[in-house]
């Protein structure tokens, strides 16, 4: 396995990797209850649901990381911006997630009624970091597809789903952040459906083909690989 391949199995793998926490939606449903402080149940579900956004998270900055020393010979600018936007990405989901964790914790410590008001604001602290995560994706698909377009590292189908997906997406963030539609709703389910088609389908085609030859593939070759991913170092 040459270390172009191996650059492609492993940012395809962490894209793939970056779709565990769609059960996050379901799991978090309880900690939404407006009584959730003070009623009972268990509290697992939204743990694992904020481990498996962590995950995400730290799989997104790692999709950004592994493939920047491949296409900064596109364009190192925005090979740059996408590795800033994925850590922002990743940044926001971080404190998404210790938002939920700490309505969690005023829940295990017994706070009561009089904390129901301090669960509020941290859910609703949480749904302003969910609209982040929502349009960071936006970004990534306009950063990362321009490079792939360009480069031809996969097919041109791939990142044109992503130019289509992307201002269905933010059409759908402005629908909900002036109310005229919920974050949760089928709507919205589906307006977000091509941005996780194009990063879905990016993962798959980096496991399975890898890079398509190009004058980026062959200059790398001939460069010699870069020291993280020589043949020796396996």
């Amino acid at each position: 396995m040459t270390a172009l391949r191996k650059t492609a199995l492993v940012a395809g793998v962490l894209y793939l990797i970056t779709f565990v926490s769609i059960p996050s939606l379901a799991l978090y449903i309880p900690v939404h209850d407006p009584n959730y402080i003070v009623g009972s149940g268990p509290d697992t579900p939204v743990v694992i649901g904020g481990l498996l956004e962590i995950i995400v998270a730290l799989a997104g900055i790692g999709t950004a990381v592994v493939l920047f020393p491949v296409v900064k010979r596109q364009n190192e600018a925005v090979a740059l911006g996408f590795v800033g936007a994925r850590i922002l990405e990743a940044s926001t989901i971080f404190a998404g997630v210790v938002s939920l964790l700490s309505v969690v914790t005023l829940r295990r410590v017994g706070a009561g009624e009089s904390a129901v008001v301090t669960g509020q604001a941290l859910l609703a602290q949480y749904d302003a970091f969910f609209l982040g995560q929502g349009l960071m994706p936006v970004v990534n698909a306009l950063l990362l597809g321009s490079l792939l377009y360009k480069s031809r590292l996969v097919p041109r189908i791939l990142p044109i789903v992503g130019f289509i997906g992307a201002p269905i997406l933010l059409a759908s963030l402005i629908a909900t952040m002036f109310g005229v539609n919920d974050r949760t709703s089928a709507l919205s389910a589906l307006a977000a459906l091509p941005i996780a088609l194009w990063e879905f389908s990016l993962g798959v085609y980096l496991v399975v083909k890898g890079f398509k030859p190009s004058p980026i593939t062959a200059g790398m070759v001939a460069d010699g690989a870069p020291r993280a991913f020589r043949e020796s170092d396996v």
